[in-house]
């Protein structure tokens, strides 16, 4: 069943409004970006230098380990600054410093001294009531409800900034009177958050940069040949970078329909979302997984339940845009372009040297993850973010504006993503918490349960703290200590090879559940709306992922996890 979201300029007030304000968001935008990076740098600095405290001998290591929690000082309480890559969430909830709390790099001596913070006090989710998710959720109902009850109120970026601040500052405050364990969590969500902003931002502005000359065909099999091409390189590019590539292309190609939404959402769940199962290079949570001792190649076991998924996805999005597009041909809807006379574009690409940015950033990860350069040891503090900042100012300064321009190109929808995802990282810091305290209380043993349970979770908060909470839980269930690359230890054990399928399975496809389940949903959402495509709501999209994912989960549960 076709839900009718037309196409029309509903979410921006129509694109002669978009293209009124574009020169003002180019630059607006693209100072905020410049402002957060530097106050990042600046905040990151401070912490790097208490990250990296010298500890002068093994003797006084053990004198730290066998004192009392209350002797501890605020600095063995502080994780290093250089561990960006995890999301907040393991140190919010787990509270392990892991021992990195002094530099790895000139201090090989201290590398035995980890699982600090345990020892040194309480875990956060031991000190907050459940009262103090309330505004977690209710930034998630205001999300949900307000582009339905007051959208041209909600369509302003100062409107969201408005609610994530009075939702997310008192939050912050909250946590800040919790002594360390607070303070630490706030550390490490303003840490992920920039680290976020800047990923989704850097291959933002570099996708912006390529355009695709020429329109394509807006015909079914065309549209299942793009979303199958970007489901087959979101594993090695990552969900984020396949989508940012391919969506303006996509959304070219179909100007000519009056239905569109539906061919986003199906793009959200396939490129987006299921596509990026195969490597750490994929999804966010599988990069943590790696981070934490899931061998690079490992992920490659899961390409049955791949396979299955994404082949249902794209044979199902293929007969639902064939009736559809049968139905606009036959009711005369296909709109007719370039009727002045004007000779067609010649198909061909522009903008071809951001191609080799967008494999700097993958290479930049990779690298991080490996520890190269470094002898396998974690990155100093701010390197790979300095890095993406890097190759996302040289490639916008390097490619030429009429190529943005033709792109339609605006910070219009990376700003309302930084806006609002600056509230979900301060407000989920408790809901990630209490999860990871109650872990091992949900009574999860088999692996359908580990599936589902990372799962829908993972659907609304961050999926990739969702992914690492659960992973831990596993691991702590059969006593091994979550310490360093702890994964791979996990991993040698009997029947964790089904669980932490199971539990990746969860974290990277239902992460397609809703627009705020992983980074990427968001932001094709708000790009497909400057390009004046009426996309659904938060409940109108999850009525798509219920009615199209949830069946399909059921039958990998049957499939896989039985």
């Amino acid at each position: 069943m076709q839900p009718t979201f037309q196409r029309g300029g509903v979410a921006h007030g129509g694109r002669g409004a978009v293209s009124n304000q574009k020169g003002l968001e180019n630059v607006t935008g693209w100072n905020m970006i410049l402002r957060t990076a530097i106050v990042f740098l600046i905040g990151l600095c401070v912490t790097g230098v208490q990250a990296v405290e010298p500890v002068s001998s093994t003797r006084e290591i053990a004198q730290a380990d066998a004192a009392p929690a209350e002797a501890a000082t605020p600095t063995d309480n502080v994780p290093a600054a250089d561990e960006s890559a995890p999301m907040a969430a393991e140190h919010a909830a787990e509270e392990h410093a892991e021992g990195e709390h002094h530099d790895e790099a000139h201090h090989d001596d201290a590398a035995h001294h980890e699982g600090g913070h345990d020892d040194h006090g309480p875990k956060l989710g031991t000190l907050i009531p459940t009262a103090s998710m309330i505004p977690f959720g209710l930034l998630l109902l205001s999300i949900a409800v307000f582009p339905l009850a007051n959208p041209h109120w909600w369509e302003h970026n100062s409107s969201k900034g408005m609610i994530a601040t009075i939702l997310a500052v008192p939050t912050a405050i909250y946590l800040a009177t919790l002594g360390s364990a607070g303070t630490h969590a706030l550390l490490h969500a303003a840490e992920e958050y920039v680290s976020f902003v800047l990923l989704l931002g850097s291959l933002f502005v570099i996708s912006g940069g390529v355009y695709v000359r020429g329109r394509m065909a807006c015909t079914p099999a065309m549209n299942t040949i793009i979303l199958t091409i970007g489901t087959a390189i979101a594993s090695f590019v990552g969900t984020t970078g396949a989508s940012m590539l391919l969506i303006r292309p996509l959304l070219r190609a179909n100007e000519v329909r009056n239905r569109v939404a539906h061919i986003v959402v199906f793009f959200i769940f396939t490129v987006s979302n299921c596509g990026g199962l195969l490597t750490p290079l994929g999804d966010p949570p599988l990069f943590l997984g790696f981070l934490k001792g899931v061998p690079f190649e490992w992920t490659f076991r899961l390409t049955p339940q791949w396979l299955l998924v994404n082949g249902i996805l794209l044979a199902a999005f293929f007969v639902w845009d064939t009736l559809v597009y049968n139905g606009e041909k036959k009711r005369g809807e296909l709109k007719v372009l370039d009727a002045d006379g004007a000779p067609p574009e010649s198909f061909g690409l522009e903008g071809v040297h951001n191609f080799a940015f967008l494999l700097a950033i993958v290479a930049i990860i990779y690298c991080k993850g490996n520890g190269i350069g470094f002898g396998g040891k974690d990155w100093p503090p701010l390197l790979q973010e300095g890095l993406m900042l890097v190759t996302g100012v040289v490639s916008y300064f390097m490619t030429s504006s009429v190529i943005r321009t033709k792109n339609r190109f605006s910070f219009a929808p990376i700003n309302e993503v930084a806006i609002l995802f600056a509230g979900i990282f301060v407000t989920m810091i408790p809901a990630l918490a209490i999860l990871n305290v109650q872990g091992k209380n949900l009574g999860l043993t088999e692996d359908w349960q580990f599936f589902w349970a990372s799962g829908v979770l993972s659907s609304f908060l961050d999926n990739a703290p969702t992914y690492l909470t659960f992973a831990a839980t596993a691991a702590g269930i059969q006593g091994v200590e979550l310490e360093g690359k702890y994964l791979a230890q996990y991993l040698q054990l009997d029947g964790a090879v089904a669980i932490m399928s199971a539990i990746s399975c969860g974290a990277v496809f239902m992460g397609a559940n809703t627009y705020i389940g992983n980074g990427p949903n968001f932001m094709v959402k708000a790009i497909a709306e400057e390009n004046n495509v009426r996309m659904p709501s938060f409940f109108g999209y999850m009525a798509y992922s219920v009615a199209i994912l949830i069946p399909i989960f059921i039958i990998i549960t049957a499939v896989f996890f039985l």
